[in-house]
C-alpha cells in the first residue's frame, strides 16, 4: 500500500473511530417509505400517495414492473398498478433501494463520475442478486436481495468526498480506488447501522467479500457475494458453483446464469 493511500485510510478510520467522519443521511422520501412499510395496516392507495411525492421515483418503480423480467401480459402505466402487481413489501424495498440514487452527486467532475460508475455498478448487481433470490430455495426475499445490491458499496461516498476535500488523493485514482476497497466495507456497515437497516442487510458490506466465512444459513451477503462474481464479465463463464455461498444459497448443480439471463438481469433496475 503507497504511503498515501496508509496515510488516508488511517485519518479516515481514525475519524470513523472518533464519530467525526461526516456520513450521509438517508433522503426524505425513504424515510416516508419505511415508516409506511412499518404500518401494517397500510394499503396500495396510501403506499401510492407517498411513493407518488416523488415523480421521478415513480417512473423509475413503473419501468422496474415493465421490465422483461417482471412485466405481464399488459404494459403497467399507473403507480398504483405497479404497487399492485409488486405487492407493498416489494415496493417499498425497491423504492428505498432506488432512492438511493440521490445521494451519489458530488461537486467535482471526476467524483461525479466515480459515483455513477458505483451506482451503476451496484444497479446491476441488484439485478442479479434479484433474480439469484428467485431460483434459490432458502426463504430469502427478491426484493431485499435486490435492496442489498443498492447498498452494498455505500461506503465509498465518505471517501470520495473526503477526496474532493484532498487534491493529493483525488489526482491518483490508483490509490483512490485502492482506499475504496479497503475501507468501503466498514464504512458502509456503519452507515447502515445509523441508518436502521436491519441487521442482515447492515452486515452486508461487510461480509460480502468474504469467500470463507463461519458455517451458517445462507444470508444477503452470500446473494451479494455470489452477484457480484456474475457481474464482472471475466467471471460469466466461470465456475463458481464451488463457493460455499452458492451451496448456502441451495443452487446446487444449477449451472450460473447465461450470458443472456445476466444482461436480463443487469437491467432489472437500471
Amino acid at each position: 500500500m503507497s504511503n498515501l493511500a496508509e496515510t488516508v485510510q488511517k485519518d479516515l478510520l481514525a475519524a470513523i473511530d472518533r464519530d467525526d467522519l461526516m456520513l450521509p443521511t438517508l433522503p426524505e422520501v425513504a424515510l416516508q417509505i419505511r415508516e409506511a412499510a412499518e404500518d401494517r395496516d397500510i394499503n396500495v392507495s396510501e403506499l401510492s400517495k407517498v411513493i407518488g411525492r416523488d415523480i421521478a421515483l415513480s417512473a423509475r418503480l413503473i419501468k422496474v414492473v415493465n421490465s422483461p423480467l417482471l412485466r405481464g401480459s399488459s404494459e403497467v402505466t399507473a403507480l398504483h398498478t405497479a404497487i399492485t402487481r409488486l405487492g407493498v413489501n416489494y415496493s417499498c424495498n425497491l423504492a428505498i433501494g432506488l432512492v438511493m440514487e440521490q445521494i451519489f452527486n458530488a461537486r467535482s467532475s471526476v467524483v461525479e463520475q466515480k459515483m455513477r460508475d458505483i451506482w451503476t455498478t451496484s444497479v446491476q448487481i441488484a439485478g442479479i442478486a434479484y433474480e439469484l433470490c428467485r431460483h434459490s430455495n432458502r426463504g430469502l426475499k427478491p426484493d431485499q436481495a435486490a435492496l442489498a445490491g443498492m447498498i452494498h458499496q455505500i461506503g465509498a461516498l465518505p471517501i470520495l468526498i473526503y477526496a474532493e476535500e484532498h487534491n493529493e488523493l483525488l489526482s491518483d485514482p490508483i490509490c483512490l480506488n485502492h482506499v475504496i476497497d479497503r475501507i468501503h466495507p466498514l464504512i458502509g456497515e456503519r452507515i447502515l447501522k445509523k441508518w436502521d437497516f436491519p441487521a442482515p442487510l447492515a452486515n452486508v458490506p461487510e461480509c460480502y467479500l468474504q469467500l470463507h466465512r463461519e458455517p451458517g444459513p445462507a444470508d444477503y451477503a452470500d446473494v451479494i457475494q455470489i452477484a457480484s462474481l456474475l457481474n464482472q464479465p471475466a467471471r460469466e463463464g466461470a465456475s463458481i458453483s464451488s463457493l460455499d455461498s452458492w451451496q448456502r444459497l441451495g443452487l446446487g448443480d444449477r449451472p450460473p446464469m447465461s450470458h443472456d439471463e445476466l444482461t436480463s438481469a443487469r437491467q432489472l433496475l437500471a
